[in-house]
């Protein structure tokens, strides 16, 4: 089946719901933060113009369009996992388990749920897995929206806290800048210490610590 055959048979099976929600995540590819994600059930009666991938937004109209979202929007929630679930269960599954506490943090249970990407969490919900889904659905897009600007206002505010890192600027993805920070200053509690390169770092501050003992 081609995809543009796949989206037309997502479409006609929701088409039997009024309650839909849509589900996105940001943050798996970072070093540091949660990974946060957010799930949407839109109005129908109060459509929002504008809604699209999050990544293809400026900051300013995210902003301006996560307020609308939630202003107009029947129910919206947020989930997270932590750092900590993130390196236990690793970034997929603690990704799927994010997914979940958005939905049930709904206030209005979905009859259908549209989520971004090649796969669903495993729950109770009828739903649909749709790859690239933020720039197919306006519930995912809604979703992709209001938690990257989440998101970011967290990473903003780790900035006011350790400016040296430079979290308002890279969002505590692994820019070059990030990394030279990280390998300068040492890594800090919000990192994951099961990726990589957080792990090297690791390496070679606890090496320079047994120096300094020795």
């Amino acid at each position: 089946m081609s995809k543009q055959a796949q989206l037309d048979a997502i479409n006609m099976s929701i088409q039997r719901y009024s309650l839909v929600a849509g589900v996105d995540e940001v943050g798996r590819g970072p070093l540091a933060g949660d990974v946060v994600t957010a799930a949407v059930i839109l109005d129908p009666k109060k459509p929002i113009i504008g809604l699209a991938d999050s990544k293809k937004l400026s900051e300013k109209k995210r902003n301006e369009l996560s307020v609308l979202i939630k202003q107009n929007a029947l129910s919206w929630s947020l989930g997270r996992a932590s750092v900590l679930e993130i390196d236990q269960l690793n970034i997929l599954h603690a990704t799927m388990l994010a997914m979940k506490r958005a939905v049930e943090g709904l206030n209005i249970q979905p009859e259908h749920v549209l989520v971004d990407g090649n796969r669903c969490p495993i729950w109770s919900y009828s739903s649909h897995a749709v790859i690239k889904g933020d720039a197919l659905f306006a519930q995912i897009s809604a979703a992709s929206i209001i938690a990257k600007v989440a998101r970011d206002n967290e990473m903003i505010a780790l900035d006011k806290q350790y400016p040296q890192y430079g979290f308002a600027a890279h969002k505590g993805y692994p820019t070059k800048a990030h990394v030279a920070a990280l390998q300068e200053h040492g890594p800090l509690s919000c990192y994951r210490q099961s990726f990589k390169p957080v792990q090297s770092v690791l390496a070679l501050w606890q090496g320079e610590l047994q120096d300094e003992v020795k």
